[in-house]
């Protein structure tokens, strides 16, 4: 392998990745790496940092850390970045076996909880006299109990949320994002720039540290 050229290396660091713990973290991890054929294998297996307990379980890297580790193999390269300019590297453990007794009191919370929240809407509302009068209207008779009328409107309240959110079990209907889906999107938009505005603060206080020394 010839070091005397100039390769062009183009790096496309992904947004965020999962990786076990203990793994060292290499580029081809954290990006995506072109440059020419001799150059490849290396660069792929270049190991950028060996993830420590101190460190957490995020780590922040960008192309401030990767590029002098590039330099070190391959003195002469041009670095050509495309996208983003870090990722967000999260250390998961080994997944454990899902608990059935969890997920039963997960779902029993949830279907009460859900449940009481529709009725005391109701309640507050006084859905019931609105269903009587409504019944009313329509058939000229007064109901104390429009069990038909309740019954089909409880079951538009199920058919309306499935197709609100777009997904009953594991079927979609369309290649549309559900609306928990965007919200989940957003929420981990928000999580992971305050992970990347937090790991550039913790860097530059110890930069000051540093001079200080």
């Amino acid at each position: 392998m010839s070091h005397n050229s100039t390769p062009t290396v183009y790096i496309q660091l992904k947004k965020r990745i999962q990786l076990p713990q203990g793994k060292v973290i290499t580029l081809g991890d954290i990006a995506n790496v072109q440059s020419a054929q001799e150059y490849m294998k290396l660069l792929f297996e270049l190991e950028l940092v060996a993830p420590n307990k101190k460190d957490g379980n995020l780590l922040v890297m960008d192309l401030m850390r990767i590029i002098p580790a590039i330099k070190q193999v391959i003195p002469r390269a041009q670095i050509e970045p495309v996208g983003q300019h870090h990722t967000i590297v999260e250390i998961v453990k080994a997944p454990k076996k899902p608990s059935f007794a969890l997920f039963i009191l997960v779902w029993l919370l949830l279907f009460f909880g859900s449940g009481l929240t529709i009725m005391n809407f109701h309640a507050d509302v006084n859905m019931q006299e609105v269903q009587i009068r409504v019944v009313e209207m329509i058939t000229g008779k007064r109901d104390e109990h429009p069990y038909l009328f309740q019954t089909s409107y409880s079951l538009g309240i199920g058919i309306g949320m499935v197709v609100f959110f777009n997904h009953l079990f594991k079927k979609k209907w369309n290649e549309e994002p559900t609306p928990l889906e965007v919200e989940m999107f957003l929420y981990q938009e928000n999580i992971d720039q305050f992970v990347v505005a937090e790991e550039y603060k913790r860097m530059s206080i110890e930069d000051k540290q540093n001079e200080e020394t």
